[in-house]
């Protein structure tokens, strides 16, 4: 008996039932109000004045021009920034130089900034009174609430996120695999293509739908930079505010239920991402357990 109890685990916290319950019944309750209540209200008043009224708002001049620019902006934006995530999380794991963790530093700074901050930095800049300002106005080059500054804000605001998901899964792999195909002599975008990018794929694909969600829903700076002009810079998310001081709640609903669509489906690309990944790597460690038997055997 004493050779029993000594081999009992010591107790958790949380193993007593009521700490449980009551943990679980807050999660519940506050991802209820928090989460939960505003997309089904979304999704209600969207419709709440039928069909007929939800189609026109979509098919409005404005909104459409609004989702263009906003899937755009998307087209570029998440591209770039993939490139950027995968070259920065590359250079942090992969090789030893003086100055990496500030690069490091430099890689997270949109997430400790506020995305209004940004924009009216880019004033600065970019704007007639700012550091570029006056070049790019003697050449005729319009920047600033037009396109390339709404492409520009919202790449500041996504930079980290692909670089975030590749980092620690790459520090975590280490170097062996890569310095393993040099050593064979395979080049290194062979190596890349070959080993590298296999192992990160799941993780890559992760980082590029929350970049992608990331910037159609964004405001704050593009709010700054774009002018907010009716049909021309207004994105998605400003062409919803502009409506909703507009009094148009029913057409603001309707927009904003395609970023809450984006967002569901987001979250579904995002679980069967996980999943996959898993069991990509449960097959892994399945296949090696069998080789090592085999071996031993």
């Amino acid at each position: 008996m004493s050779t029993i109890a000594s081999r009992r685990k010591p107790p958790r916290v949380g193993d007593a039932p009521w700490v449980r319950r009551s943990l679980i019944g807050f999660v519940l309750i506050t991802g209820a109000f928090l989460v939960v209540a505003p997309l089904l209200v979304i999704a209600f008043e969207a419709f709440s004045q039928g069909l007929k009224a939800y189609g026109a708002t979509i098919n409005h001049p404005d909104t459409r021009h609004a989702i263009m620019l906003t899937v755009i902006t998307a087209l570029i934006a998440v591209p770039v920034n993939t490139l950027f995530g995968v070259a920065a999380a590359w250079s942090i794991t992969k090789f030893d130089f003086w100055g990496k963790r500030f690069l490091l530093v430099v890689v997270e700074i949109p997430f400790s900034i506020s995305p209004i901050v940004a924009g009216v930095a880019y004033l600065f800049v970019y704007g007639l009174q700012g550091l570029f300002g006056p070049l790019l106005d003697a050449y005729e080059i319009k920047f600033l609430f037009a396109l390339p500054g709404i492409v520009i804000a919202s790449m500041f605001v996504t930079a980290p996120f692909v670089a975030r998901e590749l980092i620690p899964l790459m520090q975590a792999q280490g170097r062996d695999l890569e310095e393993a195909a040099t050593s064979l002599g395979a080049s290194g975008w062979r190596t890349f293509f070959s080993v590298t990018l296999p192992n990160i794929k799941w993780a890559l694909l992760y980082g590029v739908v929350l970049c992608n969600a990331r910037v159609m829903g964004e405001f704050g700076a593009v709010s700054i930079v774009s002018g907010n002009i009716r049909g021309q810079t207004n994105t998605l998310p400003l062409h919803i505010e502009l409506l909703y001081h507009d009094y148009q709640a029913a057409g603001a609903f309707a927009s904003a239920s395609i970023l809450a669509a984006l967002a569901v489906v987001t979250i579904i690309a995002k679980v069967a991402l996980e999943r996959r990944g898993a069991g990509r790597g449960r097959k892994k460690v399945s296949v090696a357990s069998a080789t090592a038997t085999e071996t031993n055997s």
